[in-house]
């Protein structure tokens, strides 16, 4: 017990829920059993929970009117630690009878909670339909006192004589924040005593309800306004604004459970924290057990807000973590569905809606096409991209979009990474692709780079890279030199290419002539098993000791700047332009030169290198 008590909670106000539990139990007892004998009710059908603070006796009293206890009830539930009454209730019942039962809970060790915070603690009850009372008194020291008493009212009593350092729990505001915390959705009234002196006029009711009694989430989806889903997913979010779209499932069976899942209109502020606490308000028969169950959603909808209510879930003996198994995996997988179904349904049915959607979890979203294997394909469907091809800032094409407009010749779908939309379009990468209406999708998202690594191929077609050297044109661009022409120009620069591979050895692994080019002078492409240059400057910036690779440099034989370094003699000039269009394309492609001071000297050589000044 001493270990219980110190050890097993985390939140010592759990102590509050916990004994509300029982009696919200001791009253479903009271309700089964009264269908087969009225007379239990004695008359009083009217069923609650009462919690009264006496702060100059330093007592916190929980009493409730349900089924109560005998002696020998008493001994055998709070004499053995874990000994559920609740639990043995149900294994005594058989086929129909314990289906109607599954409203009660099955948890015994949360009275023990009571000594967090109190040093003494007194239970009093009567079983309905009996008259003699039983008391029994603990300190939480291993022993405990049993004696009969007088009790008129059925039920029990627990007092809690509170320690000196728990006086907030004499406190109404704090009792009746714990109270609508935990047990808002119970069906049974939870009332809050009132002392004379609280009370404005003296028929004022001496009560409080303060909890609500209903669980929007149990209704039929059929009596529900939006308003009524709009107020609780403020409750649940803290959000003023109503959520885009929701969905509300309850299911029945082998794992019965009440699903209510939101998804918002905005993005909350932690969005790309993704160490930030979050998940859904998890329930277990009405009682609230936690905020953050993350186990029943996966971090890429983290954005996701709502509730699971299940009738069994398996918990810790505290209640306060959630444990992995069968049912936990069930529950999760049918809910990521379910929000996937509901995006999808966004996509189709309200495009401006989607489209909101996109703006503020696109890329999120794409977390799950790394986290989550199983749902790659539906995830993919709902991917949008920029690309060569579309007009405007947000992303609107599809990989199916993309598919239908693909010539019948072409293989693959092309693809660009980079820092930015910006630098993505004015990739020189992209010029023999774009003068020959081949598209290509940009990805500029920071997470892009992550997430294609994880699409190898889309209904059958590869995904692959323009920045990468082996990229393959041939099948889809007809070459616009002849083979005698190419082998000409090749010539021509086979000895420039040779004293650029020399001249950047230390920067690049090999120069040659490119394709690709039509435009500007020179790029940067990546060796085909090499990480991609963005890839390595992200993984920088984290903080990441990234080996890197040496990069191909093409160079376009088209280009003046190209013939002029050809024709060349001066050797001190021929280290500026080559210099210099290495550099050039690393500041092309969004990366960041590792001398700029020299880059610029060289520069201004070269252009004012026969000015009137420089002579």
């Amino acid at each position: 017990l001493h270990l219980m008590i110190h050890s097993l909670y985390s939140n010592k106000e759990i102590f509050l829920r916990e004994l509300i539990s029982n009696a919200s139990d001791a009253a479903d007892k009271l309700r089964f059993d009264s269908l087969k004998d009225e007379s239990l009710l004695e008359g009083d059908g009217d069923l609650y929970v009462e919690i009264e603070a006496d702060s100059p006796a330093r007592t916190l009293t929980i009493r409730d009117n349900g089924i109560g206890m005998n002696s020998a009830e008493v001994v055998d539930n709070l004499g053995t630690i874990a000994r559920s009454g609740t639990r043995k209730f149900l294994d005594a019942m058989s086929g129909e009878q314990s289906q109607d039962a599954q409203m009660i809970g099955q948890f015994g060790v949360g009275f023990y909670s009571s000594f967090i915070v109190a040093d003494r603690v007194t239970v009093r009850s009567r079983r309905a339909g009996e008259t003699q009372g039983v008391q029994w008194e603990s300190t939480g020291e291993g022993e405990y006192t049993v004696s009969a008493i007088d009790k008129p009212g059925r039920g029990t009593e627990v007092v809690l004589h509170l320690r000196d350092d728990e006086s907030e729990f004499l406190d109404r505001t704090r009792l009746h924040h714990i109270i609508q915390k935990y047990s808002e959705h119970m069906s049974l009234p939870v009332r809050l005593y009132k002392a004379p002196a609280e009370r404005a006029k003296d028929d004022e009711p001496a009560f409080d309800v303060v909890n609500r009694g209903t669980a929007l989430w149990l209704r039929s989806k059929s009596d529900i306004t939006d308003e009524e889903y709009h107020e609780l997913y403020r409750q649940l979010a803290y959000d003023p604004e109503p959520p885009l779209a929701w969905v509300h499932n309850r299911v029945e069976g082998s794992q019965e459970y009440a699903s209510l899942l939101y998804v918002p209109a905005k993005p909350p502020f932690d969005l790309w924290d993704r160490d930030s606490r979050r998940g859904l308000k998890l329930y277990v028969r009405r009682v609230f057990i936690m905020d953050d169950a993350d186990k029943l959603l996966p971090t890429y909808l983290r954005f996701v807000r709502g509730v699971i209510d299940s009738n069994d879930l398996p918990l810790n003996v505290s209640r306060e973590l959630l444990q992995s198994n069968r049912v936990i995996d069930k529950i999760r997988g049918a809910s990521v569905k379910r929000v996937l179904g509901l995006i999808a349904g966004l996509a189709e049915k309200e495009p401006e809606k989607y489209a909101q959607f996109y703006a503020a979890f696109g890329p999120v979203l794409k977390e799950g096409v790394v986290e989550d294997p199983d749902n790659r394909d539906a995830i993919l469907k709902l991917l949008r991209f920029h690309s060569t091809q579309s007009a405007g800032d947000a992303p609107t094409e599809s990989l199916a979009d993309y598919l239908g407009r693909m010539p019948e010749s072409q293989e693959e779908i092309y693809y660009l990474t980079a820092e930015n939309l910006g630098t993505a379009k004015a990739s020189p990468h992209l010029e023999a692709f774009r003068g020959r209406g081949i598209e290509v999708l940009l990805l500029a998202d920071r997470v892009d780079e992550w997430m294609i690594n994880a699409i190898p191929e889309f209904e059958g077609k590869p995904l692959k890279s323009v920045a990468r050297g082996d990229v393959e044109l041939k099948d889809v661009i007809e070459d616009p030199q002849a083979e005698g022409e190419k082998a000409r120009v090749a010539a021509l620069y086979q000895d420039v290419i040779e004293r650029l591979g020399e001249l950047l050895k230390t920067h690049v692994s090999a120069a040659r002539l490119s394709q690709r080019l039509t435009e500007s002078p020179a790029c940067l492409v990546v060796p085909e098993n090499a990480m991609s240059r963005h890839l390595e400057r992200l993984l920088r910036q984290a903080g990441e000791q990234v080996p890197g690779s040496k990069p191909i440099l093409e160079i376009n034989p088209n280009h003046p700047m190209l013939a002029r370094l050809r024709e060349t003699t001066d050797e001190t000039d021929f280290a500026d332009m080559g210099h210099l269009l290495y550099e050039q394309s690393v500041l092309a492609e969004g990366g960041q030169l590792d001398d700029p001071a020299s880059f610029v000297k060289r520069l201004n050589r070269l252009v004012f290198r026969d000015s009137p000044a420089a002579a």
